[in-house]
């Protein structure tokens, strides 16, 4: 089963790298990006045919090593 995970800031954490990315859009003339923030995506393959395990061992990854759930959130899709 092939699933997406998703981990971007928190509102209100400070995104230095968002800025970055921004100003550098911003100085090659792109006029009318707003504010950007930045975050991860991770293409995920797992061994299982139940979607609510696979999920649930998404879950156990984004807490333990993907995400820190103190700055940062994550959303988990699963396809097939």
């Amino acid at each position: 089963m092939k699933a997406r995970v998703t981990v971007t800031l928190k509102n209100g954490v400070l995104d230095p790298q968002g800025k970055a990315i921004e100003g550098a859009l911003k100085s090659f003339g792109l006029d009318g990006i707003g504010s950007v923030r930045q975050g991860k995506v991770f293409d995920i393959e797992v061994d299982t045919a139940d979607k609510t395990r696979a999920e649930d061992l998404l879950k156990q990854a984004c807490e333990k090593l993907l995400a820190n759930t103190v700055v940062e959130n994550y959303r988990i899709e699963v396809v097939g």
